[in-house]
């Protein structure tokens, strides 16, 4: 028999004939129970956050991107346009030209727009049904345009909006002064036929057009493009595929995945995260200043015991063993209680009645997400806090402490 084990479970389950003490015991064990239930709650709906926030950031970006290696743009030629087509797992993909332009509506003007050209497999490689607003896609070879809502705004132009002259330009490369307008700018008239929506950064930002209208603005070839974006198979392993067309481009380009895409939200929101969970680690561990204030106490009210023990030929090390074990039974099971209602918690903000849910609007839900990773977080820092706190208390047991009683 586990003698320290079994002692401490009876202590862990027996009530003190000190009142004060068992009121120490309970508060120390909720302590934990809520540190637990806090942080779960907060990571779950961390989870749920961050994946709300991807969610529109990262609506219209494909599984690949190739981007030009140098410069701005470079050359797709037939055989490795034959060599993409041959590769199984990519479903489609799409030509793209991006470029930063100005546009003029009437006596309104919008300096900080990007076009980007696409072609008519972009419908295939990105969900743009689910972006637009208003109106419809465009459609290739045309003077047709998608904007953003935001620059829609700022313009004062919907869709089909005829009485409203949309021009766009773009500065023309070469070298010396400016003598004119017309020999600075490539420009062309357009036709807005849609309006989308996604996060406040795209809808200021993003004109859609035809490959061939950017193609013409930028004066590129018609095989010259700025990058390819990929749809891949559902199952496909992303290494494998992002070799197969790093072999068939070469090093003129760069594959970039979603993640790598937006990088910068990601380092944020990780970031964000780990603030987040080292804040509720510290709150945790305050509240284990309490197990171990507990333990200390229950040491003192069970010294005549220990002498006792002591007496029999239990060692100091077995007598501390038992409130080291005690102190992290306390801690694992107020953890385990913790997470539960936690989980209970967050399901309700799931599936709950409205009634109970939190809302950051009047009309969405606080966003969560239910992540095993996430137990298994809360249960190690419970335990390895909780283990520490105990080894810290039970350190207090020393072969004075039991004989001088």
């Amino acid at each position: 028999m586990n003698v320290p084990l079994y002692i401490a479970k009876r202590y862990l389950r027996s009530k003190s004939s000190n009142h004060a003490i068992n009121i120490i015991s309970y508060i120390a064990l909720t302590g934990v129970v809520l540190g637990a239930a806090s942080l779960f709650v907060v990571l779950s709906g961390f989870a749920g956050l961050k994946d709300f926030t991807l969610q529109f950031s990262t609506i219209i970006d494909p599984d690949l991107k190739a981007q030009a290696a140098i410069g701005k743009s470079f050359v797709l030629t037939e055989e490795e346009t034959l060599k993409l087509n041959q590769i199984s797992d990519v479903i489609a993909y799409s030509k793209v030209v991006e470029e930063r332009i100005f546009i003029k509506s009437d006596d309104k003007s919008y300096p900080s727009a990007s076009i980007k050209g696409v072609d008519d497999n972009f419908k295939r490689v990105n969900t743009v049904d689910s972006i637009l607003e208003q109106g419809n896609w465009l459609r290739e070879k045309t003077n047709q345009i998608v904007v953003g809502s935001g620059i829609s705004s700022s313009l004062s132009f919907g869709v089909l909006d005829y009485n409203k002259t949309i021009s766009i330009y773009v500065p023309k490369p070469g070298k010396g002064q400016i003598t004119s307008a017309e020999k600075a700018f490539n420009a062309v008239n357009a036709v807005n036929v849609g309006v989308f929506s996604v996060n406040e950064t795209l809808n200021d930002t993003y004109v859609f057009a035809p490959l061939s209208l950017a193609q013409h603005l930028l004066n590129y070839q018609p095989n010259q493009i700025s990058a390819i974006e990929f749809k891949l198979k559902d199952g496909a392993d992303e290494t494998i595929v992002k070799q197969q067309i790093q072999d068939v481009l070469g090093d003129k380009v760069i594959l970039k995945n979603r993640a790598q895409l937006n990088d910068a939200l990601y380092k944020m929101l990780n970031t964000e995260n780990l603030a987040v969970y080292l804040i509720f680690t510290l709150v945790l561990i305050i509240a284990l200043f309490n197990v171990i204030g507990s333990i200390i106490m229950m040491i003192l009210d069970k010294r005549n015991s220990l002498q006792t023990l002591f007496n029999l030929g239990t060692t100091i090390k077995d007598i501390r063993k038992v409130f080291f074990i005690q102190g992290s039974l306390m801690s694992i099971l107020g953890g385990l209680i913790g997470i539960m209602v936690g989980l209970l918690l967050t399901l309700n903000q799931l599936y709950g009645p409205i009634a109970l849910k939190v809302f950051i609007t009047p009309t969405l839900p606080y966003p969560v997400q239910i992540k095993i990773v996430n137990i298994f977080i809360v249960l190690f820092t419970i335990s390895v806090l909780g283990i520490l706190a105990s080894r810290i208390a039970s350190a207090r047991i020393t072969k004075n402490l039991v004989q001088d009683y």
